[in-house]
């Protein structure tokens, strides 16, 4: 397995303690992070949405992957008003990474590709919607992150 695939939980133990009964029902338990600053990450943001429903809990995850993201989370997302912020996609800090995290975010959290609405051009709306493709933003290797930040927004159907 790779070393950075590993299963955090909220005190810091692997999945496989937390299944020997050690610890308290939490918002990880079971949850793949990328590491310790994404687990971080998680919990810290998480509670200061105003929902702690699936669609947060993916958003924030998501948004939690990537080092950038993480770094400018204001710049992407307004905790105040619940809304994202699609123009964070053209921002300099953004990368090829930081753009798919971001873009798997705002599917999962608007359901649809908000950031298409961004421009007026037919062409550049078409191209942009095909940046929020499953071929386009898996092919990277924060793939299994986003396959479970899939699994957060969708329990009834991946668990």
């Amino acid at each position: 397995m790779n070393k950075n695939l590993s299963k955090y939980t909220e005190n810091g133990k692997e999945k496989a303690d937390m299944d020997k009964g050690e610890g308290s029902k939490n918002y990880t338990e079971g949850i793949l992070f990328h590491g310790a600053a994404h687990q971080d990450f998680y919990l810290n943001y998480l509670k200061k949405c105003r929902y702690q429903d699936i669609f947060h809990k993916a958003l924030v995850y998501s948004l939690g992957i990537d080092q950038e993201t993480r770094k400018h989370i204001h710049e992407i997302y307004d905790f105040n008003t619940g809304c994202v912020n699609t123009r964070c996609l053209r921002a300099g800090w953004q990368t090829g990474q930081s753009r798919k995290a971001a873009r798997l975010a705002f599917g999962l959290y608007c359901n649809g590709t908000p950031s298409v609405y961004d421009y007026e051009d037919e062409q550049d709306q078409i191209m942009e919607a095909r940046s929020y493709a499953v071929s386009g933003l898996f092919c990277c290797s924060y793939a299994p992150y986003f396959w479970e930040a899939v699994k957060i927004r969708y329990p009834k159907y991946c668990g």
